[in-house]
């Protein structure tokens, strides 16, 4: 099996997983992945992470156009976004997930650092995420947003609408956007409980000892 096949295998593997927890539901969610030749392989527009089909990926060629699968989710703005201005980006997940998408219409959440430091692992997978406004889906002024972020952000929170991740691959992207809903989760747990958090100390230490993007 060649590598764009394996790659195609792992992209529906890894939505389906994403779906059968719960973390997206009905046609909602989309997901890409650089292919070794510089392409992308997208997620189609209006299928579930449930049952994707691998033969049906859309492919896009390094130039950007559309030459094989069936046509890419209407959210490419966003994913072309973080592939140009972040060169270490190999893949992009968006979910609708629950918690996340509840903690973004809390009102006093910070927007330059929107999860807060309960766990270790958000801040060596994620950094700071920064909560973006509210957009129309598929409104190409979402991909502006990401843009304007100038590659320094490795996550983004769509305001009541879900968490959009790049990694350096499919799997370590599918595995940060879970480390943001489950720390979503947890602050949406311990809200009004004065969670014990990180302190700024053992943030930095974080970020120091594990080379973490981290925009002051």
């Amino acid at each position: 099996m060649g590598s764009d096949n394996r790659l195609r295998e792992q992209i529906c593997l890894l939505a389906k997983s994403m779906f059968d927890r719960g973390l997206t539901g009905g046609s909602t969610g989309n997901i890409s992945a650089r292919t070794e030749d510089g392409g992308l392989l997208v997620s189609p527009t209006g299928t579930s992470f449930g049952r994707l089909d691998p033969a049906r990926l859309a492919l896009i060629d390094k130039s950007g156009r559309h030459v094989d699968g069936d046509a890419p989710t209407k959210e490419m703005p966003l994913h072309s976004a973080f592939y140009d201005t972040r060169s270490s980006a190999g893949a992009v997940v968006h979910l609708h997930s629950c918690h996340s998408v509840a903690l973004s219409m809390m009102p006093d959440v910070d927007e330059d650092d929107f999860l807060p430091p309960l766990t270790p692992y958000a801040v060596m997978k994620l950094g700071k995420v920064k909560l973006l406004p509210f957009f129309l889906p598929g409104d190409p002024a979402m991909g502006e947003a990401v843009r304007g972020l100038a590659g320094k952000r490795s996550a983004v929170m769509l305001a009541s609408h879900g968490p959009v991740v790049a990694g350096k691959d499919v799997e370590a992207a599918c595995n940060a956007i879970e480390e943001l809903e489950d720390t979503a989760r947890l602050a949406m747990m311990t809200r009004g409980m004065n969670p014990r958090l990180l302190t700024p100390g053992q943030v930095r230490e974080l970020v120091n000892g594990f080379d973490v993007e981290w925009d002051e």
